[in-house]
């Protein structure tokens, strides 16, 4: 059955039978973000703002435009021209079945699943690891640099995931990358769950957080590429949701388990199963066509094989019959318009270029809000829900994890919230609500990374932020509790509301407003 759905509000899907496409579409792969209008130029015409075709910096890959707009883009168009043959979301609407748009998503968005069940599980088992009775440990006696490492051991992991994966993430592939991060979430979580001593359970944690740093890079790569685009900033922004439900399911264990003896074994050992179930669904999907295509424009392959492999998975992504002649011409024209952008791009930039010119001021924001993000204490204060709980009285540890609980389904209705309404409220006044309120970012900051940076430097500057924020959830997240030793609880924390003081100031003095704006207007308006 084929369906579409309409680009707002959000999460508001209008199904419809009757409307039929007068020609055939392709599958547009751009940013993070829906826009209510494409930009009034052809992609590949913007020779000077591209480098390396990637998720990024490319606002559309199966572009919907005939071929003849191919000869129209080599002239290219000033800025007040119209591109005829580019047309708004709203008028076409790429059919899909919903049956084959469920699992190329669901299965990658278990990586971000697992990430949050990592940071829930971390709550209750921090408080069962150190427990005499129930740790079923003779180790049990942890120091506050122990403990710091246990609760950082898997960001570490995802730091030193997100460095190995940016030179190769190309030759990879975004399928295979995924494998290797369910791989290394089965292993870490098995590794965790039976751990002899204190020296094997951080391998185990080091591993896991390998497999976050992978998840956290394809899975969004693979599900912008896709999945149709009327409905991918939606799912994007679904994908953010997962995290924040393995937060609480997370949670949820850790209530169950807290007074089982060995309970946090079974903590972190929960997430083997779910793991493997995200490796065999990886396993059961296509390679993204997208890759495919860039793989053969790149000279890495038979260019007539790739293409054929290309047209087969754009087929099964989309329920259609195998190498169906609309997904044929789909890969036929997006192989033209990929061509292109390869022959009239300049040379790749250097790493310095993000710390120059608009590429500057869009690390200034971009990195400035994950930055905040993190050393604002809010991912902390996930970790050591069940602790922070213990002392601010629940002494109990069934009390302080039932009562994460509660923390993580408030965090799980707020991120829902900000989801649903970031495209009609606007990105600044949810972050001044979240961060004045101490709530938190939630997910407008990595929305901001997705659209704030320029063409030419996005794929650099978005690595970059993520780099940022790890390295800082890291640190944040290892100190906390050497500084709660050392500070108190109460001192840590009003430190920790001074720098939100800042931080609000920051996004009020400096974070601007892209409700709207397509990636180009976000460019030339803001950043210029």
């Amino acid at each position: 059955m084929a369906c579409s759905a309409t680009t707002q509000p959000l999460l508001n899907f209008e199904l419809s039978h009757s409307h039929q496409p007068k020609r055939p579409y392709s599958l547009p792969l751009c940013s993070f973000i829906k826009k209510p209008r494409l930009s009034p130029k052809p992609f590949f015409s913007q020779s000077k703002d591209y480098t390396k075709i990637n998720i990024f910096s490319s606002p559309s890959l199966f572009s919907r435009q005939k071929l003849g707009s191919h000869v129209a883009a080599q002239s290219g168009y000033s800025s007040g021209e119209e591109a005829e043959s580019l047309l708004p979301d709203s008028a076409y609407q790429e059919p899909f079945s919903w049956s084959s748009v469920i699992f190329p998503f669901l299965f990658p968005a278990l990586g971000g699943l697992l990430f949050g069940y990592d940071i829930g599980a971390t709550s209750g088992a921090t408080i069962s690891l150190q427990s005499p009775e129930l740790s079923g440990t003779t180790w049990f006696n942890l120091s506050a640099i122990q403990l710091g490492l246990v609760v950082s051991g898997s960001l570490y992991g995802a730091l030193l995931g997100s460095l190995l994966v940016y030179p190769i993430a190309d030759s990879l592939g975004r399928r295979r990358e995924l494998l290797i991060a369910a791989l290394l979430y089965v292993l870490g979580g098995v590794l965790t769950a039976f751990a002899p001593g204190l020296s094997v359970l951080l391998v185990g944690r080091l591993l896991y957080g390998l497999g976050i740093g992978l998840a956290m890079h394809g899975a969004p790569l693979y599900i912008a590429e896709t999945c149709p685009s009327q409905i991918r900033g939606t799912l994007i922004s679904l994908k953010e949701l997962f995290i924040v439900l393995g937060i609480l399911l997370g949670y949820f264990v850790g209530s169950f388990q807290i007074n089982a003896v060995g309970g946090w074994r079974y903590m972190y050992g929960c997430s083997a199963p779910v793991a493997l179930l995200m490796g065999l669904g990886m396993w059961s999907l296509p390679p993204s066509p997208r890759w495919l295509i860039l793989r053969a424009v790149q000279g890495k392959g038979s260019l007539q094989e790739l293409k054929e492999k290309a047209i087969l998975a754009l087929s099964k992504l989309r329920g259609r019959a195998p190498g169906d002649a609309a997904s044929e011409k789909q890969i036929e024209d997006t192989l033209i318009s990929v061509k292109s952008a390869y022959m009239e791009q300049e040379s790749e930039g250097n790493i310095l270029e993000v710390f120059q010119g608009p590429s500057l001021k869009a690390f200034i924001i971009g990195g400035g809000l994950v930055l905040f993000q993190q050393i604002t204490g809010q991912p902390s204060v996930l970790y050591y829900a069940g602790p922070i709980l213990q002392s601010a009285g629940f002494s109990a540890a069934a009390d302080a994890t039932r009562l994460s609980v509660v923390v993580g389904l408030f965090k799980l209705l707020m991120t829902w919230i900000a989801v649903a309404k970031v495209d009609d409220l606007g990105r600044r006044p949810l972050l001044i609500g979240g961060v004045g309120g101490i709530i938190s970012f939630g997910p407008i900051s990595w929305l901001m990374v997705s659209e704030i940076f320029p063409l030419r430097t996005r794929g650099k500057g978005i690595s970059l932020a993520v780099l940022t924020n790890f390295g800082s959830n890291a640190i944040v997240t290892f100190a906390f509790s050497p500084l709660k030793e050392l500070l108190g609880a109460e001192n840590l924390f009003l430190l920790f509301g001074g720098i939100a003081l800042i931080s609000l100031l920051f996004v009020a003095l400096y974070v601007p407003e892209t409700k709207g704006l397509s990636l180009e207007e976000i460019e030339s308006k803001i950043l210029k």
